[in-house]
């Protein structure tokens, strides 16, 4: 086993790799520190939004949040709600109906997607721009993350490939990204050594005594609580009791999901909220523990039919977005909307965590949307995008930011690929970068 130390400390030991947090102490100890990286997550929701209730009240800095909005009082000057965003290649363009994939397909890309019984084709995502520049100085280039398993193979909308409805992220033209919505497989990406195999042996240890990865570097662990003041000894101890209660989590899920005789907990709707909150607490620690600087997530694919009984909503959120004015509808979507918020909120908090004198969402720039506006009209004007923290990449919160109509939301992420150095002249159908973050 090896104790690998530069802005983070990396133990290795019987398969595993454990990256650990900034400490302090290392710091003051000769480690090389480094400024705190920046990070972008893009978060995607289906179905459009009932808009009346996300609208903020006020301009500018009177920003005043809506009732969908309203989870996130607490961090109202990390956020900045844009409106006036268009995504025009998520039109028909001629090519009738498919705007659900469309919008998917186009969120990230900019690009009209094609609708054809031939190769599929859509182009490279802002996410996977920033990968490209960004993804070699981690151990994951980025993450791509769901809630909902969908396939890249069929027609799911209209005759469009499922691959535009069940990703956003697209590595080049012809090639989506498969996302991840099993957090056991998202755990093994974290906490797995790479570099070595693990013997057939050890995968038995592993599920047979349930075995924590802490277990595996704790020699290395007691080594370098040593070398830590008193403050990063309870930074770690913190750390660790993080990972045993995420391991935990995810041990709980797979049995409940066994006993119901399903294979992957991610299939139980009534788990929806469970896995989204895990998903995101993995994320958070990939982000904390530098594995990772680039990541996506759908909160659910485009077009999903998902009921939310907890919520009143038994229909499919597809149906409900269908709404035709019908009061009891719009309630309904307006009820799901908030409740994607709340994971969103659960999200903010786990980034909330210190990261040296800043938090680890200060240095992230976390976009979060739709590519459709109000689902019943399939409009792709107007959209509804918040930009939350990112303080450290020169943007500004607490402000409802409008811009003029149609301008290309393309133009936003050119703006946040600049604010984490990488440089791109054009995404999609972008016409420049967009003024007013900073």
């Amino acid at each position: 086993m090896s104790l690998h130390l530069e802005r983070r400390a990396l133990l290795r030991g019987m398969g595993v790799a454990l990256a650990l947090p900034w400490f302090e102490s290392l710091a003051r100890a000769g480690v090389r520190a480094v400024p705190a990286p920046r990070r972008a997550i893009f978060l995607y929701v289906p179905n459009g939004i009932h808009m009346p209730d996300w609208r903020p009240r006020g301009e500018g800095e009177a920003l005043e949040l809506g009732p969908t909005l309203e989870p996130l009082a607490p961090w109202r000057d990390s956020l900045l709600v844009i409106s006036g965003l268009t995504h025009d290649k998520a039109r028909p363009h001629g090519d009738g109906p498919g705007d659900h994939a469309r919008s998917a397909g186009a969120f990230l890309t900019g690009c009209h997607v094609a609708k054809t019984d031939g190769p599929i084709q859509a182009g490279i995502s802002a996410d996977q721009l920033a990968a490209r520049e960004l993804g070699n100085e981690t151990r994951l280039r980025s993450l791509e993350l769901g809630c909902e398993p969908g396939r890249l193979g069929g027609q799911c909308d209209s005759g469009y490939s499922c691959a535009y409805s069940n990703t956003i992220a697209w590595s080049g033209t012809h090639t989506p990204l498969a996302k991840e919505t099993d957090p056991r497989l998202v755990f093994d990406r974290l906490f797995r050594d790479e570099a070595s195999e693990l013997p057939e042996a050890l995968r038995d240890e592993f599920r047979r005594r349930r075995k924590s990865v802490l277990d595996f570097v704790r020699d290395d662990v007691k080594r370098l609580e040593k070398q830590l003041g008193t403050a990063d000894q309870r930074k770690l101890d913190e750390y660790e009791s993080g990972v045993r209660e995420l391991e935990r989590r995810i041990a709980f899920l797979e049995k409940r999901s066994a006993e119901a005789g399903i294979e992957r907990p991610d299939a139980l709707p009534e788990n929806y909220a469970d896995l989204a909150k895990l998903q995101f607490d993995l994320l958070a620690l990939a982000f904390q523990t530098d594995s990772t600087r680039i990541a996506t997530m759908m909160l659910a694919n485009e077009g999903s039919g998902r009921s939310y009984v907890a919520l009143g909503a038994p229909e499919g959120h597809h149906e409900l977005s269908h709404h035709g004015g019908d009061p009891e509808k719009l309630r309904k979507i307006a009820a799901i909307n908030r409740h994607h918020i709340e994971l969103l909120a659960h999200l903010l908090t786990a980034l909330s965590r210190k990261e040296g004198e800043a938090s680890i969402l200060d240095s992230t720039l976390v976009a979060y949307g739709s590519g459709i506006s109000d689902g019943d009209r399939h409009n792709h004007d107007d959209l509804p995008i918040l930009l939350a923290g990112g303080r450290a990449c020169d943007v500004r919160g607490g402000r409802h930011l409008r811009v003029p109509d149609e301008t290309p939301c393309t133009n936003l992420w050119l703006s946040l690929l600049e604010r984490l150095g990488v440089q791109a002249a054009a995404l999609g159908d972008s016409t420049g970068r967009l003024e007013g973050l900073a």
